[in-house]
């Protein structure tokens, strides 16, 4: 249990750090300029994060997991410190990277971890705590990094977790259990190099919309087709290697890529819908950011709720399919009603669909995590959990892209009609609360009328997902596999 505090430790610390920044980005602008470079400090942060998720899984599986993961928030914290220490936004950014090479490995390496000391059944349980973690750090995220740039300075939201790092290294360090795995090392470098090449592209082409102006410009074109080339380079390699980062055979499964959907889906709406329903809200409703804020209360309690009570269920039955299924029609059903939502519906009965979809994220949140590891080699946990994770964090990055191009498509259309606004984009909540009712009115039947596709486009994309879920096999997972130590955990 000490140890299993110290991992969901360094688990907050590793969410915390984007939920934090998000609030002082504006303050840091203020004193660096560059607004153009703004989402940038970001995209940094999900780049490299992504980037180097497999190589971390695939590292633990080589080394064993305590010296890697301690590697990992080593650098994490190093990176804290010098995002601290910035004298320019490019610093900032170089920072950031640095910050992401360690906290890809955080993510990783805590849901190895917890598959080395937990039995599957018991696993479903212990992971379903993770998820209260990241509902306080998005709780608590913005708010404190709002507090602390203004009492402190914006550098203290990353200078707070260089205690945090120093503590979670001590644990593990004292309590982590060192396990030399059973085989020769050999890293797979061209392998991890060409993996890390192809997945930076694809995260870099999501974001290349506000670069090159278009997902489709001849720059975006480069990037992505850049990134096909590396990817199947990446293939072939693996196919010729011992080691390999992301062993092919995993695919040989069926049960595994069809996982990788679900997660794919689970990311795309669990993540990626969060900013878009933020300003659904404080354009549609006329709510501020903090009563938008508030509201996101029913989504993260949702998720908090259903976690909890499928890692009981899953713990109890063995079984994880079925909620895999209902996670994905949930959240496919309220968002398909949020598209049809006319102007001036009651907030009580959209909380109460933010609450519905917050708990059918929370249901299947970890069916996939759960899933591969079981179908995987256990020789292969590593690079599994690694693998699934990426897809996750891809989903909500592509998605994201996609959002944004469907809503700026459609706000073209009667946008200019408004008397006296000029770029609808440009307005702000507080200029809004300004404009007169009627005006008020346009705009935010404006704004309905071009989520509606995006909340269509968000309900496909998890339908994808509940289509997936339902072609998994539906496995009971083993009670327990046998050593000593296990069955004393799941006592």
């Amino acid at each position: 249990m000490v140890l299993f505090s110290f991992l969901m430790a360094a688990l907050f610390m590793a969410t915390l750090d984007n939920q934090i920044v998000s609030t002082a980005l504006p303050t840091i602008v203020g004193e660096f300029g560059q607004l153009e470079r703004f989402g940038w400090v970001g995209s940094a942060y999900l780049l490299a994060t992504s980037a180097v998720m497999p190589l971390y899984g695939k590292l633990g599986d080589l080394f064993g997991r305590k010296y890697v993961m301690m590697a990992a928030i080593f650098i994490f914290t190093v990176g804290s410190l010098v995002c601290g220490l910035a004298v320019s936004m490019n610093t900032l950014i170089a920072a950031r990277v640095l910050q992401g090479l360690g906290g890809g490995g955080i993510m990783v390496s805590i849901f190895s971890v917890n598959a080395d000391l937990f039995e599957p059944r018991v696993r479903a349980r212990y992971q379903s705590y993770s998820s209260l973690v990241l509902m306080a750090s998005g709780a608590v995220g913005p708010i404190l990094g709002g507090t602390l740039s203004e009492a402190f300075g914006w550098r203290s939201i990353f200078l707070v977790n260089l205690p945090i790092g120093i503590i979670v290294l001590t644990g593990l360090a004292l309590f982590l259990p060192y396990r030399k795995p059973h085989r020769r090392p050999k890293i797979d470098y061209a392998g991890a190099a060409l993996l890390a090449m192809a997945v930076t592209s694809l995260v870099f082409w999501a974001d290349s919309a506000q670069i090159f102006g278009s997902l489709v410009a001849p720059e975006s074109l480069a990037v992505i087709a850049f990134g096909a080339l590396a990817a199947f380079l990446w293939v072939k390699v693996e196919g010729r290697v011992a080691e390999p980062v992301v062993p092919l055979g995993l695919f040989a499964n069926p049960t595994i890529p069809l996982l990788l959907i679900v997660s794919l889906a689970s990311g795309a709406v669990g993540i990626g819908s969060v900013n878009y329903v933020a300003l659904y809200l404080q354009t549609t409703t006329g709510l501020s950011p903090t009563g938008a804020g508030l509201l996101f209360i029913a989504t993260t309690g949702g998720i908090a709720i259903g976690s909890l009570t499928s890692g009981r269920l899953i713990a109890r039955s063995g079984r994880y399919k079925i909620f895999g299924m209902i996670s994905g029609a949930g959240s496919c059903i309220a968002f398909a009603i949020f598209s049809q939502l006319p102007v001036g519906t009651p907030l009580v009965f959209i909380t109460f669909l933010m609450l519905a979809h917050g708990i059918s994220v929370g249901i299947g949140q970890q069916v996939p995590v759960i899933g591969v590891q079981n179908a995987a080699n256990p020789r292969d946990v590593g690079a599994a959990t690694g693998t699934v994770t990426l897809t996750r964090m891809g989903g909500a990055s592509i998605a994201i892209s996609i959002y944004g191009a469907v809503l700026g498509a459609f706000m073209n259309h009667g946008a200019a009609a408004i008397p006296g606004i000029g770029n609808i984009e440009e307005l702000t909540p507080t200029a809004m609360a300004a404009l007169s009712p009627q005006t008020r009115a346009l705009v935010a039947e404006t704004y309905a009328h071009a989520f509606g596709p995006v909340f269509i486009s968000m309900s496909l994309m998890i339908a994808c997902g509940f289509i997936a879920a339902c072609c998994v096999k539906n496995v009971q997972l083993p009670t327990a596999r046998g050593t000593k130590p296990e069955a004393v955990l799941a006592e």
